[in-house]
């Protein structure tokens, strides 16, 4: 394969003997808490051989292709690469990240809608073929750069799906049909249509985009539901011959991670003073407090400035169930004010040094590259483990270590007598 080094870039670990996620979470917490307190991912990579089950059950007629810029962990391209997915790249950095893990250009889409000319010619010349274009612009450049390219129009669906702070891309139905002629004059094959839907859209904006992507292959002639299949089967019959993809990329990755964050500082920050009169808070004030943690809005919780709701988190040592809780916020640890990681919530009181866990932590929370060895760095470590379980069913379906997967060492994960957990992480 293309790019494969020889030696293993990051381990796996194997678990077996009724050792869970949580024992791999409280063994790397103790870990941390002798050393450098760092914050840290842990990746379940049986979660993805799970939601490829449940894809393949439900939207069998459908292939998916995964926005690698959902989270560009190695491990996860490779699993979900052996698993048959297909991968939807953005930029240059993401198809050299695909394909350094062997991935056949053919399995590849190009989707940036402004792409630079040198980027189009580097496709070209790898033979991606697969390419997403909104406008005439675009057209042309492909056209010149690119003219053997098999062009996927990209169609606007409903904003509402969209937040004030995102960008819109896609055309009209209207300038589809202009496109379209455009495409045949400069000789380029259009072989498709692309709608980007919000993992927030409702069931009316995916029947209007599956409806729309009827249309325009109409004018080229001349979330997992029943509803969207219904409409893909009235529409996009087998008979069609026309092969559907999709693009789920929280799906996969985001109940697959789980990220554990230490608090590095702590302030009481109100008084709900009954008794105005006084200025020192009496018994009965409830306080509220404002946490700070080692991991903010500028690393894994980037999603919140595009607002992200990131939920509450849970906390990880033990605490009564009658324990009081209090009103309070969670901060990363630039001193920021854009720097808020989750604006209210209920916690007992917390001391420095103590973990939180966020679950569903896996879309939009890893930056390149992801961090697999224990270093200084401003992205967290990120720990990969699978079941025995889950690990036969990937090679009873035919993927192997020696087969398809070849970037990663396996290592059978043990729990010691001090609940210290065995090495995860191969230097790159």
């Amino acid at each position: 394969m293309k790019g494969i080094a020889d030696e293993p870039q990051y381990s796996i670990g194997l678990l077996d003997g009724g050792t869970g996620l949580c024992d791999v979470i409280d063994n790397h917490i103790y870990d941390q808490t002798l050393s450098k307190k760092s914050a840290f991912f842990v990746a379940d990579l049986g979660v993805l051989v799970k939601q490829h089950v449940l894809w393949r059950t439900l939207m069998a007629p459908i292939r998916p292709f995964y926005p690698v810029r959902c989270n560009s962990s190695p491990a996860v391209i490779e699993v979900l690469a052996a698993l048959g997915t297909g991968f939807l790249c953005a930029n240059k950095s993401e198809l050299e990240l695909v394909q350094s893990h062997g991935i056949p250009p053919e399995d590849i889409i190009y989707s940036g809608v402004c792409k630079q000319v040198s980027q189009i010619k580097y496709a070209a010349k790898n033979g991606i073929d697969l390419l997403v274009c909104d406008n005439e612009a675009e057209l042309r450049k492909i056209a010149r750069s690119h003219p053997s390219a098999k062009l996927l129009l990209q169609v606007s669906t409903d904003t509402c799906c969209h937040s004030e702070m995102s960008m819109v891309f896609g055309c009209s139905l209207k300038d589809c049909r202009h496109l379209l002629e455009c495409a045949k004059d400069l000789g380029v094959q259009v072989v498709g249509v692309r709608c980007h839907i919000s993992a927030s859209c409702d069931d009316d904006t995916c029947i209007h985009a599956i409806s729309d992507a009827r249309c325009v292959f109409d004018m080229g002639v001349s979330n997992v539901n029943n509803a969207v299949m219904s409409m893909v089967e009235l529409y996009f019959p087998p008979s069609t011959g026309i092969a559907l993809i999709a693009e789920p990329g929280s799906y996969f990755v985001s109940c697959a991670f789980t990220l554990a964050v230490n608090i590095i500082s702590k302030e009481m920050v109100a008084q709900d003073q009954k008794d105005e009169e006084h200025d020192t808070p009496s018994p009965n004030d409830e306080p509220a407090f404002q946490y700070f943690i080692n991991e903010g809005v500028y690393g894994p919780f980037a999603g919140k400035l595009t607002e992200t709701l990131i939920a509450t988190p849970s906390v990880h040592k033990s605490t009564a169930l009658d324990a009081p809780v209090f009103s309070s916020s969670l901060w990363g640890p630039s001193g920021d004010d854009m720097d808020q990681v989750v604006e209210h919530c209920l916690l007992p009181e917390l001391n420095v040094g103590d973990w939180l866990l966020f679950t569903n932590a896996g879309a939009y929370s890893l930056g390149q590259p992801v961090c697999t060895e224990p270093h200084d760095s401003s992205t967290p470590l990120v720990f990969y483990v699978i079941s025995s379980r889950e690990w036969l069913e990937m090679q009873n379906s035919g993927v192997t270590q020696e087969t398809t997967l070849k970037n990663f060492s396996l290592i059978p994960y043990f729990l010691n007598s001090c609940q210290t957990a065995a090495a995860l992480s191969v230097p790159a």
